[in-house]
């Protein structure tokens, strides 16, 4: 077996104290090219005067001209005369490489430029010295290049020596600058074409052209007729377009309908352009063929070419041009006169929070133990090697919570040997729960991830401070946390778009969730982010009610925008349906795929707000205990929860799902179908994690935030960032005493089918034809059975049921009772009668 090696991160404080040599070293070699440089300049300046003082290093009488003394005066002479001559300015150019590379600043490609550098020490004295006579370029060649240039004159001849040098210069600029004849063919062949290029777009498209078209053709005895694709560019109409004042809007889709299909051109229905093609000729154009694939190449801001296919492209969509142009400078007067639209200006003073709002949990570095790496790889070497498992290497990268050992098996090792070695591992270790990952995605290695004795805290407020989440880009940014390798992780649930996430209680569940929900409140504003919060337990989420006015959004009838009752989760979760409906014609008469688009559009002035289009904030949907709802409701909350999941993510609707019982019956396939990323937290058995992520190892965590996150690609595990209940209150709190808006964002409004069936809504109309025979049974009886129904009357039971809500909606029965039969109200006949005789009027 090979020697192993372990390969383990240095602490900080180490670090600092070994770059403080390298520092020293890089600025050294740094001075000394500069001192090179600018004594070999003040030496050629002054060379026969300091040449003449060779050898005077000790004597004070004598001075010396240049800028470092005796010292440059030697250094000029040992590099420049006796040497290289004038390529020693490459020296000094290498030991600034050299100084840059020690202080680890890439500002040259190391290899590369040793290599050019060595060609012209090598070339460059030799050149001089054949270039010059001895007098005249002595000092610029050096002795190297003069003798090596008078050896290859004797040996070669003053032709023979030109011809190496020229072709060895040649050779350089021809592998350096890929100067084959074939490269510069085509390098010519496209300056060629690029110049024709402008000067055809610089060629004037006026109606002097026509004039000079048809005294040529009237000259020659040509016919009048012309085909479309002979003729200039035709005038574009220019009639006044009607736009709304502030605001402009593209034409709607019935107008783009109106323009023919490139193969069905006709111009007979359209007086203007047949008269602005025609140009008063005695025939009519003929149809154009245009090519798909070049009809729609549209610049409006290039000038109309005399080409066959811009004629024919012109001719086609010049009403449209037109239209678009006014739309664009409608929309663009009115952005200089007001500016962009600024959505925040209703809240125009709020303040985004600060960090510190979070709590500072002191120093999170990551302590080395040299002793538990040790320790531990040897107990994986003897353990693999007792059950014939050779190891090449192995190496360690140290997390918060747990050290992820990678290990290169030897050859003929099969990896399947050893991950059946999990449980023995674990055991030989002692640790709670070891996870075996072979192999590693990208890697040529098996990863061993042994939880760490010490762990490290990872707090909310390190990972919000950072400047990775401090300057990112992303739309809607969530931090989870670190890596094992402590990176910041960061996802965007934009491009999620939906996150599921499981984990048993007490694993740090609920935690990951205002780990969410606070990344997400420090980075958007109260107009761009509104949260839908469904906490079937009450206690969770209830401490984001103080911030109600600013980021909650609710029904129009509901008292609380946190929702805990499971019918009003089903009427919220159909309302969310409807608000995607609506969004979705909004960006259908936009012309936007997406929310930014359309967010965009709207900024610019280009959509006109009497058409109903608005600023569209991001919806959150929040859900913290999935599973109590599908006991609860099933199907009633499963399918708008897919329909979500599967046509929001465009219209910018994004869920997160939680649920502490990823079984079977809670994540259904149709809900996995539609979360591509997911994050398991500790779960009790293989089966759930393989519910939650189709593969096992959510049951090997450690809990208090110990992580699996699925991107739809790879596994990753990560230690979720700690935010304590009262840093939440003081985060809620500080929005909650903000100015904030009217009320919460408000829904659509949704009618569900019982509340159409109450006593209020019965409709005499629309009764059942058996309405009164079934009220006579009923107060006869004085029995509000359904089954009795059945039996009396011959129905089925779904007819019968309808009756008795019918009856109940009339006021003859009572509500429903259970198994007991409904209370009769009306307590004879001859009251029913009255009764029936006031529904028939």
């Amino acid at each position: 077996m090979n020697k192993t090696q372990t390969k383990t991160q240095e602490s900080p404080d180490k670090g600092k104290i070994l770059s403080k040599p390298r520092i020293f070293f890089g600025l050294v070699f740094i001075l000394f090219s500069i001192i090179l440089t600018f004594s070999f300049i003040s030496y050629l300046m002054n060379w026969k005067s300091d040449q003449s003082q060779a050898g005077t290093m000790l004597d004070k009488t004598v001075k010396s001209s240049n800028l470092f003394g005796k010292i440059g005066d030697w250094l000029g002479n040992i590099f420049i005369f006796e040497s290289i001559g004038i390529a020693s300015f490459i020296i000094a150019f290498l030991v600034l490489v050299f100084g840059t590379l020690i202080l680890k600043k890439t500002y040259f490609k190391p290899w590369k430029t040793i290599g050019h550098s060595l060609f012209f020490i090598c070339w460059l004295p030799i050149f001089f010295g054949a270039a010059f006579t001895k007098n005249q370029g002595g000092v610029l060649s050096g002795v190297y290049g003069y003798q090596i240039m008078d050896s290859l004159n004797a040996l070669i001849g003053d032709v023979g020596m030109w011809l190496v040098l020229l072709a060895s210069i040649a050779l350089y600029f021809i592998l350096e600058f890929n100067l084959r004849p074939s490269a510069v063919k085509a390098k010519l062949g496209e300056i060629n074409e690029n110049t024709i290029g402008r000067v055809k777009s610089m060629m004037p498209s006026s109606d002097e052209n026509f004039e000079a078209d048809e005294e040529l053709e009237d000259e020659t005895g040509e016919n009048n007729n012309i085909t479309i694709t002979e003729m200039a560019t035709p005038k574009l109409p220019k009639e006044p377009v009607d736009l709304a004042k502030d605001f402009t809007e593209i034409p709607s889709s019935p107008a783009i309908e109106t323009i023919p299909t490139p193969n069905q051109t006709s111009f007979e229905n359209d007086k203007e352009i047949t008269q602005s093609i025609n140009l008063n000729l005695n025939t009519k154009p003929s149809t154009p063929v245009v090519n798909p694939s070049e009809a729609f190449d549209i610049n409006p801001s290039k000038p109309l070419s005399q080409s066959n296919e811009d004629i024919k492209f012109n001719v086609e969509v010049a009403p449209v041009i037109d239209v678009l142009d006014e739309s664009d400078k409608k929309s663009q007067e009115l952005v200089e006169k007001h500016g962009l639209y600024d959505h925040t200006l209703d809240l125009a003073n709020f303040q985004m929070p600060h960090v510190d709002l979070l709590k500072d949990y002191g120093n999170e570095e990551i302590s080395i133990n040299k002793e538990e790496l040790e320790e531990n790889k040897n107990k994986i070497v003897g353990l693999l090697k007792n059950f014939n498992v050779g190891i090449a290497e192995i190496k360690a990268t140290i997390g918060p919570t747990v050290t992820l050992y990678e290990i290169v098996p030897e050859a003929g090792i099969r990896v399947a040997a050893i991950k059946k070695l999990q449980d023995d591992i674990a055991l030989n270790l002692s640790a709670l729960g070891i996870r075996i990952i072979a192999p590693m995605p990208g890697k040529g290695t098996i990863g061993i991830e042994v939880p760490r004795k010490n762990p490290t805290m990872v707090s909310m407020r390190s990972v919000i401070a950072s400047q990775k989440f401090q300057n990112t880009d992303m739309d809607l940014p969530v931090v989870f946390g670190k890596t094992i390798s402590n990176e910041i992780f960061m996802a965007d649930l934009s491009k999620m778009p939906h996150l599921l996430m499981a984990g048993a209680t007490g694993q740090g569940k609920s935690v990951g969730i205002n780990a969410i929900l606070t990344s997400l409140l420090y980075k958007k504003h109260p107009s761009e982010l509104k949260f839908v919060m469904v906490d079937p337990k009450k206690v969770e989420l209830s401490l984001y009610s103080k911030i109600e006015r600013h980021y909650l959004a609710k029904l129009p009838d509901a008292e609380e925008a946190i929702i805990t009752d499971t019918n009003k989760v089903i009427n919220t979760l159909n309302s969310l349906c409807i608000e995607m409906d609506m969004r979705y014609d909004l960006l259908k008469n936009a012309f936007c795929k997406n929310l930014k688009e359309y967010n965009k559009k709207f900024s610019e002035r280009k959509l006109n707000p009497e058409n109903g289009h608005r600023y569209l904030p991001y919806i959150v949907l929040v859900v913290d205990e999935f599973a109590d709802l599908i006991m609860t409701a099933g199907k009633e909350v499963e399918l708008p929860i897919a329909r979500l999941a599967q046509l929001a993510r465009a219209v910018g609707i994004h869920l997160i799902v939680a649920t502490q019982r990823p079984s079977v019956n809670v994540i259904t396939g149709m809900i996995k179908a539609n979360f591509p990323a997911r994050a398991a937290f500790r779960v009790i058995s293989s089966v759930d994690s393989r519910t939650i992520l189709d593969s096992p190892g959510a049951d090997q965590l450690i809990g208090k935030g110990d992580m699996l996150y699925f991107n739809g690609n790879e596994i990753l595990r990560l230690q979720c960032a700690f935010v304590d209940t009262p840093e939440v209150e003081r985060l809620a709190e500080f929005i909650g005493e903000q100015k904030g808006y009217a009320s919460a964002f408000l829904l659509p409004e949704y009618v569900s089918e019982e509340s159409t069936s109450t006593v209020g809504a019965f409709d005499p109309n629309e009764k059942d034809a058996l309405f009164e025979e079934a009220a006579r049974i009923i107060v006869s009886t004085q029995q509000g059975s359904t089954s009795m129904l059945q039996r009396q009357l011959k129905l089925g039971y779904n007819r019968a049921g309808r009756i008795m809500d019918q009856l109940e909606a009339s006021g003859i029965v009572g509500g429903f009772n259970g198994a007991k039969a409904r209370e009769v109200i009306i307590g004879d006949l001859h009251s029913l009668e009255q009764f029936l005789e006031d529904l028939r009027k």
